[in-house]
């Protein structure tokens, strides 16, 4: 009995340093972010401002417009990122073929880059007089285009960034639950003359709804969470066409020094993220029936 307690105690002290860890720097900088939200704070006074911050929040119009170009870009990237992620796990499953573990690998390596050394690359790539990709439109009799200084091709410029850097990943995932689905399946549909399409959408699909929806959620709160790209290429312009959530709580309290402002919307960025954490939760099964790991 002696002997069960003292092992108790010992796994108690392995996991103490995360929850230290988690305490001091995850849920009391979220106490202390919450607190702010009622206050007038500006690094050099501090008053308390009740819910003016909050009202002030639902009259804002560039915020609401953050809000609306974050959505777009969670939407498309999210939607687009799980198609590509899917088809190229199809195609690169079978690892008997000749360059599939390197093409996986050369797949994958965006997701493991830095995002501001990426967002630099990619910076060049969009340049309208050398970048790669007016070069070529210009090889092809097209007109060189203003990627990042036109506001209507601002944003999906920025969202085909996303896509490309976080497919690898996806792809990844499904290439596990993939490998996951028995192989008698595809025999027995093989025997009753079922075709290639047949299989995938009868079988794969549905065999693969638990990770697709493990993909839909952290996808969603990875996309709500969007700023480097923003801030290296383009500081939300031109017009505020690429500024989202993130980088307005930031220009709010480390630019205007408005920090009770920008904690209110940290706030609502936080009810959104707590919104998909919850759905993952209660539906996802924490995780537990992907077999991917």
């Amino acid at each position: 009995m002696k002997k069960n307690v003292t092992t108790d105690n010992c796994a108690y002290w392995f996991i103490a340093p995360y929850y230290i860890f988690f305490l001091l720097f995850v849920l009391f900088p979220i106490i202390v972010n919450i607190g702010l939200s009622f206050t007038d704070f500006n690094l050099k006074t501090i008053s308390f401002a009740g819910l003016k911050n909050y009202a002030d929040l639902l009259q804002d119009g560039l915020f609401w417009k953050s809000v609306q170009n974050t959505l777009i870009y969670v939407i498309f990237t999210v939607f687009m990122t799980l198609i590509l992620g899917f088809i190229l796990a199809l195609a690169l499953n079978n690892a008997a073929l000749w360059g599939t573990r390197f093409f996986r690998g050369f797949i994958y390596l965006p997701y493991v880059t830095s995002m501001v050394s990426m967002s630099m690359v990619w910076l060049w790539m969009y340049d309208p007089t050398h970048g790669v990709f007016n070069v070529i439109l210009e090889a092809l009799g097209f007109d060189a285009r203003q990627w990042l200084y036109d506001e209507k091709l601002a944003l999906g410029a920025m969202i085909v960034m996303g896509v490309w850097k976080g497919v690898g990943y996806y792809m990844t995932l499904y290439l596990a639950g993939l490998n996951n689905i028995p192989g008698y399946l595809y025999e027995a549909a093989s025997i009753d003359g079922a075709g290639y399409l047949q299989k995938v959408f009868r079988i794969t699909i549905p065999m693969l709804r638990p990770v697709t929806f493990f993909i839909v959620i952290t996808g969603v709160i990875n996309a709500f969470n969007v700023f480097e790209q923003v801030n290296v290429m383009t500081g939300g312009g031109p017009m505020n066409a690429t500024t989202t959530i993130v980088h307005q709580i930031y220009t709010r309290a480390f630019t205007e020094y408005r920090m009770g402002y920008g904690a209110a919307e940290a706030v609502f960025l936080l009810l959104i993220i707590l919104i998909f954490t919850l759905l993952n939760f209660r539906y996802g099964n924490q995780g537990q029936d992907l077999d991917i790991g």
